[in-house]
């Protein structure tokens, strides 16, 4: 199996949404390559932001298959494989190795609440059984706000003694800086990425792989001047245009300044069952942006 080597500014990137409702491949690879030239280290494909748990199967390997046919760099990129039914993630995570992609992200099986650390155990040796033939490496995502179980702390130890080396990393979306640091305390390897923005110089100083947030669709320019050189201002700009979002609805949200920042109505379109994003939030969202990032505010 070979290293993952993911790290540093990370966009949960957003799937662009056609008129019929199924993934819209042409602008998703388009927005792809922009951030993989506007700053971002990697890419989380099929994320939250990306929208996964809304399409079906097969909309998610025509996205993964998309992001190869056009040539973009997959070891640059982790994809979300986790499903309420384990086929579907030992499905989705044995066509995401076999495509070539640099790692998989694990969400926990989210429909059955409060379950024994047994369960999650045999969820994630099955992922691993099925991609034995071709390993990917594995990060664990945790966000128990959405899917209503936690990877934690224990349940990792118990998971990296019982797999070792195949699990690599965890992306942490509780907003928990105490979980997330005592994540990458577990052992040096053990890539943890927060999923704010803010964590970059703390990053940067060897406590984390790195961030994977929604928001990198929108300043990842920003973020890696943090990442990379360090810079104060520029961070405080970047998660300046982060809180933008405080108290609004944030894939609609993102996608909405998305179709602003491209100067295309069609990247605002969300999957139900997520709404569009309303009027007056796109409103202030779009003067905020445009003032941070010195545009005249109409």
């Amino acid at each position: 199996m070979s290293t993952t080597s993911l790290r540093g500014v990370i966009a949960a990137i957003a799937t662009p949404v056609g008129e019929d409702g199924t993934p819209d491949t042409a602008r998703a690879t388009k927005l792809a390559r922009h951030l993989l030239d506007n700053g971002c280290n990697g890419l989380n494909v099929l994320g939250t932001t990306g929208e996964a748990t809304s399409f079906s199967l097969d909309e998610r390997k025509r996205v993964m298959d998309a992001y190869k046919a056009a040539g973009l760099p997959l070891d640059r990129m982790m994809v979300g494989t986790g499903a309420a039914a384990t086929a579907d993630a030992v499905t989705l995570t044995r066509y995401a190795s076999d495509l070539g992609f640099a790692g998989a992200l694990v969400l926990p099986p989210f429909y059955y609440k409060g379950v024994p650390d047994d369960g999650l155990v045999a969820y994630i040796e099955a992922i691993m059984t099925a991609t034995a033939h071709k390993p990917i490496p594995i990060y664990l995502y945790h966000y128990p706000q959405q899917s209503g179980l936690h990877w934690h702390i224990a349940l990792v130890k118990r998971l990296l003694d019982g797999f070792g080396s195949r699990i690599v990393g965890l992306k942490d979306s509780s907003g928990d800086m105490g979980y997330a640091r005592e994540a990458a305390a577990i052992s040096k390897g053990f890539s943890v990425f927060p999923s704010t923005e803010a964590a970059l110089l703390e990053a940067r100083e060897g406590a984390f792989a790195g961030c994977i947030s929604a928001t990198a669709n929108l300043n990842a320019d920003l973020c890696q001047l943090a990442w990379a050189k360090g810079d104060k201002a520029a961070l405080e700009a970047a998660v300046t245009i982060r809180k933008l979002f405080e108290g609004k609805s944030l894939v609609p949200g993102v996608k909405s300044l998305l179709s602003h920042i491209h100067a295309d109505p069609a990247l605002a379109r969300v999957k139900p069952p997520l709404a569009p994003f309303a009027a007056g939030d796109r409103a202030a969202v779009v003067a905020g942006y445009d003032r941070v990032r010195g545009r005249k505010v109409a």
